[in-house]
C-alpha cells in the first residue's frame, strides 16, 4: 500500500493530575522511557520501538483528559494542501510554530465538530531508546513493564460523529473500517489512514470533547496476559479484561492512569486495504462487536470518560 498524505499517529497530549505518578505509571507500568521534560514541566514519553521524537505528551493541569492529538504526513508540503482542504470544508487553521514541543516541525491544527482538537506535522527528530537499523536485533533495549511498542490509536467521545465521519474521509482521505449503526442513528466509527483496523474511534456521546482512551501495541496475546499481571500486582484500576473484540478483532485489556484517564493495551487486530468494504454492526449485536466473549457491554466502558 503506497502512503501518501497522512501517515499515521504520532503523538497525543493528556492532561494529567499528578506528573510523578502519571510518569511512572506510564514508563514502569506500561513500558514506555521519558525523553525530556519540556521547561513548561511538559513530559515526552516514546515506547523503544518508535523512532520518531515521542508519542505521549502529559501536561500537569486541574482536570484530566485530552488535549489533542497529532497526525504525521508524509510530506512538508502536505501540510499546507490539507490546511487548504480543511479551510475549504469551513474549519478554521492555526499555526504551531516548530520547537512548540521538542523535536517537532511546524504543525497546523483545527477543532473538530466533536469538540476535540486534531493536529498535522511532518518533522519529528527522532530521539533514543529507538530501534537499531544495521543488523537489527529483535530489540536493543530489553522490553519492561507491559512491553508496550508504540502509541497506536484513541477513542474520542463527542457529538456530531456523522461530520467526523464525513471530514476524515473526504478531507483527510482516510477510510471508515467499521461502524456501529442504531435505529437513531450513528453509534461509532473506527477510521484508519493505514493498514491498520483502526487509528482513531469516535463514539457519538452529548458532551463534546471527552476522551475514552489511549492505546499501546502490544505483540501477543500472551503480551496482554502480561499486562493483567501487571495490573494485579500493582493494584492499577481495570475497566475491562482481557477480552477480545469482535470490532477490529484486536485483543486488549483496558485500565486507569492514576488520573482517571482510561489506557487499553492491544494486540492482533485485521489489515485493512483501501478496497475494503466497511464492517458494520447494528443494535442487536454491538455487544458482541465490542466485547466477542463477553457479547455484552459494561457501564463503565460507556459512561466514564475524561
Amino acid at each position: 500500500m503506497a502512503h501518501t498524505g497522512v501517515l499515521r499517529p504520532g503523538f497525543i497530549q493528556l492532561r494529567v493530575l499528578d506528573m510523578p505518578a502519571a510518569v511512572e505509571h506510564y514508563t514502569k507500568r506500561i513500558g514506555l522511557h521519558q525523553v525530556t521534560e519540556g521547561p513548561d514541566g511538559r513530559v515526552y514519553l516514546k515506547a523503544a520501538d518508535e523512532f520518531d521524537h515521542h508519542s505521549i505528551v502529559l501536561r500537569r493541569a486541574d482536570t484530566a483528559g485530552y488535549d489533542l492529538m497529532a497526525f504525521k504526513v508524509r510530506e512538508e508540503s502536505d501540510l499546507d494542501s490539507f490546511e487548504k482542504r480543511i479551510v475549504e470544508w469551513g474549519y478554521p487553521v492555526d499555526h504551531v510554530a516548530a520547537g512548540e514541543q521538542p523535536g517537532i516541525g511546524r504543525r497546523i491544527g483545527w477543532m473538530l465538530e466533536s469538540g476535540h482538537r486534531i493536529e498535522l506535522y511532518h518533522h519529528a527528530d527522532q530521539s533514543e531508546p529507538k530501534p537499531r537499523i544495521h543488523n537489527p536485533d529483535v530489540w536493543d533495549l530489553e522490553p519492561h513493564g507491559m512491553r508496550a511498542r508504540r502509541f497506536d490509536h484513541a477513542l474520542l467521545y463527542g457529538p456530531n460523529i456523522q461530520r467526523n465521519l464525513e471530514f476524515f474521509e473526504k478531507v483527510l482521505d482516510f477510510s471508515c473500517a467499521e461502524r456501529v449503526d442504531m435505529p437513531d442513528g450513528l453509534l461509532a466509527i473506527w477510521l484508519t489512514a493505514s493498514m491498520k483496523a483502526h487509528d482513531i474511534a469516535f463514539v457519538n456521546h452529548p458532551e463534546p470533547g471527552k476522551f475514552h482512551h489511549a492505546a499501546f501495541d502490544l505483540e501477543s496475546w500472551m503480551d496482554v496476559g502480561h499486562a493483567a499481571d501487571i495490573l494485579t500486582r500493582y493494584d492499577i484500576s481495570v475497566d475491562i479484561g482481557p477480552t477480545r473484540h469482535g470490532i477490529t478483532r484486536g485483543q486488549t485489556i483496558y485500565f486507569f492512569d492514576p488520573s482517571g484517564n482510561r489506557n487499553e493495551v492491544f494486540a492482533g487486530g485485521y489489515s485493512y486495504y483501501p478496497d475494503n468494504p466497511t464492517r458494520t454492526w447494528d443494535a442487536e449485536n454491538v455487544g458482541k462487536g465490542i466485547f466477542y466473549y463477553e457479547r455484552q457491554l459494561n457501564d463503565a466502558f460507556l459512561s466514564v470518560v475524561t
